[in-house]
């Protein structure tokens, strides 16, 4: 399954440029961007100073290990606007997270940022397989949530008809796919199951629809679920990656052509990769947290951000620009149970090795006396759904098994009916941890 692949002419220069020369281009716009940030914001002056650095400090690109990390507590201790670097009414749009964990962490863009975004994101979209002329329905959210809006400047800069669905309302989703016949479907990996499912619901193969190209992000989502996902549509699911805090979606994209990690666009975001204890910066291979400067925000630059995605840097291969490895856990995703560390999508992998189950789940942590006990909620395929109770101790057994052989941790295993699993209709949520804190 693959769709034609771009013609080298049709990229972008900076898409095929040399080393040299992008890491030529990276420095002199990380010097303006150090600059920007020290002359204009306060709080990142006191941090280098703190740091004994000032931004003439950096001669080369490694030198950026001297300069202090950024994270979420940064934003959210300058809430709302302290972090801006220009002034508030040179500030053309404002988006903000849902503040579900505290204070919302708000972005803020110029009107060349967003100029810079759409430009990523058309570049994205093209790289996902997307062409000019395109129906792209965009079923991430709109709002104050980056994907939506971000999604949505990126394809009319491609030249490609936009259809701004936003989430929810599942009918109607499949009723516009039916009645518009998009070739470009723009939405989280748990929803895009969430719609196939509905499609299925209502007697229609998903495998019929005009849709070729899922372009799916704003959550860990794994092989597995690739899998899943094509094995019951006609869709080439492609990794987009971003975070509000570095622009939003466009920092980062698969290439259909190869489907070998997310190229990042070295020319807007500087990556690394650091010890998520320690924080050193580690080579290129291997693995630890990601790390963003961004090379050219104008409201809101951000230096070293702490993104608490876990992958590794790997060298380039469609384009001239390194990749990262697809991205399937966050370090403050990991669960600890009894010791051992646990990810959301390291159970997901198991599930979906097993036909007679869904992807729909739930992972439910307690401590009812001393120790964690962890309950894996998962929704049967209606096979078993409605089949004998034998089959369905055998399915709950074989996952409480491998769970415990592949990953170290006992949990119990509760079949739900199909459809007692929460849908998602934005990123989907798959913890509770009622553990008293």
């Amino acid at each position: 399954m693959t769709a034609k692949a771009p013609a080298p002419g049709e990229l972008e220069p900076v898409e095929r440029a040399p080393q040299s020369e992008l890491r030529a281009l990276q420095l002199e716009r990380l010097k303006w961007t150090l600059a920007h940030a020290y002359e204009n914001v306060p709080h990142y002056r006191r941090k280098f100073d703190a740091a004994g650095v000032k931004p003439g400090d950096l001669r080369s690109l490694a030198d950026l290990a001297k300069f202090p990390f950024s994270t979420k507590a940064d934003l959210r201790d300058n809430y709302p606007f302290g972090l801006f670097a220009v002034p508030r009414e040179k500030v053309v749009r404002i988006h903000a997270s849902s503040g579900t964990t505290g204070k919302p962490t708000v972005v803020g863009y110029t009107a060349k940022d967003i100029d810079t975004w759409a430009t990523v994101m058309a570049r994205s979209i093209r790289a996902a397989g997307g062409r000019p002329g395109d129906m792209v329905h965009v079923a991430y959210g709109y709002g104050l949530f980056t994907g939506g809006l971000g999604a949505h400047y990126g394809a009319e800069r491609l030249g490609c008809t936009v259809v701004p669905m936003s989430g929810g309302m599942t009918e109607r989703q499949v009723q516009l796919i039916q009645d518009f016949k998009p070739r470009v479907i723009m939405v989280t990996p748990s929803y895009m199951l969430a719609i196939t499912e509905e499609m299925e619901k209502q007697g229609i193969d998903p495998k019929s629809t005009s849709l070729a190209i899922g372009i799916f992000g704003a959550e860990p989502w794994t092989p597995a679920m690739r899998q899943a996902i094509e094995s019951r549509t006609r869709v080439d699911a492609i990794d987009i990656y971003g975070l509000s805090e570095i622009v939003g979606p466009g920092v980062a994209q698969e290439c259909i052509e190869t489907k070998d990690g997310l190229t990042v666009w070295e020319d807007h975001f500087y990556p690394e990769i650091v010890d998520p204890e320690s924080g050193a910066v580690l080579p290129d291979g291997e693995k630890g947290e990601l790390v963003f400067t961004t090379l050219t925000k104008e409201a809101l630059p951000m230096i070293r951000y702490r993104t608490r995605d876990l992958t590794r840097l790997l060298e380039p291969t469609a384009r001239s620009m390194r990749r990262i490895e697809k991205i399937t856990g966050r370090s403050d995703d990991m669960l600890i149970i009894r010791g051992v560390n646990l990810f959301p999508t390291q159970v997901e992998e198991l599930i979906l090795k097993q036909p007679e189950l869904t992807p729909y789940y739930m992972l439910e942590v307690t401590r009812p006396e001393n120790l964690d006990e962890l309950t894996v909620h998962v929704e049967m395929g209606s096979d078993l759904a409605y089949g004998g109770q034998e089959a369905r101790h055998a399915a709950a057994s074989k996952l409480e098994h491998n769970i415990k052989a592949y990953i170290g941790v006992t949990s119990t295993v509760r079949l739900a009916l199909p459809g007692g699993v929460e849908r998602s209709v934005g990123k989907a949520k798959r913890i509770m941890d009622k553990r008293p804190k």
